[in-house]
């Protein structure tokens, strides 16, 4: 045995101070990425109405970060298997605050969307080597008891980020742009911390990342969301650019498959899918992304556009969600910890954001808050009972020298999910807006004046408004189906007791 393979070999339990300790960078890193993300929740119709674009950058500007986080976050799990975790996280973090600063000096909306690509690259390290270097510290039976710190994490960085957005937007002095500048200090002091606090051992080996296969991967979602983004908007559903679209994404991933089936470290292994509670989890976080992104996204706009809320107000009318996923991810964790049963907090998390989103589905103009706000309490507690226990199922089974790959896989497909309904629900909402305003006012509205409804003609205000009101409720019914997907998934995830040990069986590697 070498010395490079003898600390793997017997690695010394790390203390509840050691592990706080290299959590507070962690988790400092991981609330940069979220606050830097839901910053610009409630200041992005602003942000669209000053670039003088339209609902489809609207949704780009999301779905640019999410699909480069998505695509990036296999390729950075698959080197958290092949070298330092502490010097992946800190290469993520940079990149992200270099694309943050970029998206805060852009000129117009292609170079922002440009910008946000490179900020979802630093994203989907910090999100998948996170999670890995947790479970690397800490056996799954244990993870409960330090989940609950993380639900805190989320939901102060979820909660935090649309108000201070707001706040940022309201101010004349700052403007939409410093709220990308905002998340900078925290990623220095991040860096800092990550530097004294975190220290892993290093296993080093040959770097053999799957090019290829990452390239097939990245065209094959691109061409998927340019389809569920366009689609009803530039042209009809059924229609020979769909057929184009389609048949092209089948193509890449066809040819992502056959590269993968013969990659010597390929960057989404196929053995996952054949393990019935990794196939199974990952359909439920794909599906569970959708409820996840779209609600955080389109909510925000809801309180803006339909009932005329200013930034500020519309993020504190998302609380009643946020503080509930808090709630749950930090009692979820408790209770897990404490009996070592998961798969209960699973299922009723599925039946509540099922709930949830039924009852977003009512959603108009004049739907009353405090519907509105039970809506989104029902959503949050199911979000906060899932998110992270679907990736601790999915890390409880397999062996812990495979974590990146596995748990990169997992946020990989959720927020696959997420990209994908926030762009085929966005492409919902812009037809849906424009056939209501069609149908009462013709062309009399159009354009990027829809983006700020306040300065439009009283008469023409009540059509637009009752248009985003009557397009939200559409979206979220799409969405349902999608949630009662996850729920069957749940059901039927076999229970496996969590390991209470991340010792590697045979050799350490």
């Amino acid at each position: 045995m070498t010395a490079e393979t003898l600390p793997r070999a017997v690695p010394a339990p790390m203390t509840h101070k050691q592990i706080l300790q290299a959590l507070s960078g962690l988790y400092l890193g991981i609330f940069v990425a979220i606050l830097s993300s839901t910053v610009v929740t409630n200041a992005l119709p602003t942000i669209v109405a000053d670039l003088h674009a339209g609902q489809s950058v609207y949704t780009w500007v999301i779905t640019a970060t999410l699909l480069s986080t998505t695509v990036s976050s296999p390729v950075w799990g698959k080197l958290a298997d092949l070298v330092s975790k502490k010097l992946l996280v800190q290469a993520s973090l940079t990149i992200f605050t270099v694309g943050s600063v970029l998206s805060g000096l852009s000129a117009d909306a292609g170079l922002l969307i440009a910008a946000r690509v490179v900020q979802g690259i630093g994203a989907g390290g910090l999100m998948a080597l996170i999670q890995v270097i947790i479970a690397t510290m800490i056996p799954p039976r244990e993870l409960g008891r330090y989940s609950g710190y993380f639900g805190a994490v989320f939901a102060v960085g979820t909660s935090a980020g649309p108000l201070i957005g707001g706040l940022i937007v309201d101010t004349d002095w700052l403007g939409w742009r410093w709220c990308f500048f905002v998340g900078a200090p925290f990623a220095v002091v991040a860096l800092i911390m990550l530097q004294k606090t975190l220290n892993l051992p290093v296993v080093k080996g040959s770097v053999k990342v799957d090019w290829a296969g990452s390239a097939l991967l990245t065209a094959a979602a691109s061409v998927l969301l340019i389809w569920v983004t366009l689609a009803g908007d530039r042209y009809a559903w059924l229609s020979w650019q769909t057929a184009v679209l389609l048949g092209g994404t089948l193509l890449l991933t066809l040819a992502f498959v056959a590269v993968e089936r013969r990659a010597a470290a390929p960057v989404l292994p196929l053995w996952l899918f054949r393990t019935r509670t990794v196939l199974l989890a990952i359909t439920a976080g794909l599906a569970i992304g959708v409820a996840l992104y779209s609600a955080t996204t389109y909510l925000s706009q809801y309180f803006q556009l339909a009932e005329g809320k200013s930034p500020t107000v519309a993020g504190l009318l998302a609380l009643p969600q946020i503080l509930s996923l808090a709630l749950a991810s930090t009692v979820a964790g408790r209770i897990i910890t404490a009996t070592g049963r998961w798969k209960p907090i699973l299922v009723t998390g599925a039946v509540l954001i099922t709930a949830g989103l039924t009852l977003l589905g009512f959603t108009d103009r004049d739907t009353p808050y405090w519907q509105l706000a039970v809506a989104m309490t029902l959503l949050g507690l199911g979000l906060g009972s899932t998110l992270q226990n679907l990736v601790l199922a999915v890390q409880n089974q397999v062996n812990p020298r495979e974590l990146g790959a596995a748990t990169s896989s997992v946020s990989f497909f959720r927020t696959l999910g997420g990209t994908i309904g926030v762009s085929a629900l966005g492409a919902v909402l812009a037809g849906q807006v424009g056939h209501h305003i069609a149908e009462k006012l013709g062309s009399a509205a159009t354009g990027g004046s829809l983006s700020r409804p306040a300065e439009l003609p009283p008469a023409v205000r009540a059509v637009v408004e009752d248009a985003y009101g009557q397009a939200t409720g559409t979206l979220f019914q799409y969405a349902v189906p999608l949630a009662l997907v996850a729920l069957v998934c749940v059901l039927f995830i076999r229970e496996v007791p969590l390991r209470t040990t991340n010792a590697v069986p045979g050799d350490a590697r």
